[in-house]
């Protein structure tokens, strides 16, 4: 159910991941799970993949936010998601601007609407 859902996740670079756990997303749960990960170049892919499958699968989170740099790592993966919880949206990083041409939710909605 929707309304069990009331965390955000973050798959992201350093600078985005402590500029949300300082507005106050972050959050360890009972079993010592956080609700974030930081990704640098050391980061494997299956590491990203395995936080993306397990934020997708939790029931506490509601969106799931990915610099839109690091679903391009995991972007078969991203493509493939097709819930609608947790809502996944890309952003920009401040290396990386948003390119709308590379959002896969972007083109499924642009899809739909014949564009």
């Amino acid at each position: 159910m929707a309304t069990e859902r009331n965390l955000l996740a973050v798959i992201g670079d350093e600078d985005s991941i402590t500029g949300l756990l300082l507005a106050g997303v972050g959050h360890i749960n009972e079993q010592q799970k956080k609700n974030f990960l930081v990704v640098d170049s050391k980061t494997q892919v299956a590491q990203i993949e395995a936080a993306f499958q397990e934020y997708t699968e939790r029931k506490d989170i509601a969106i799931l936010l990915i610099n839109q740099h690091i679903a391009e790592k995991i972007r078969p993966t991203v493509d493939k998601y097709q819930q609608a919880f947790p809502a996944l949206l890309e952003i920009p990083s401040k290396d990386h601007p948003y390119d709308p041409s590379k959002d896969s939710i972007l083109k499924r909605v642009q899809k739909l609407f014949g564009e």
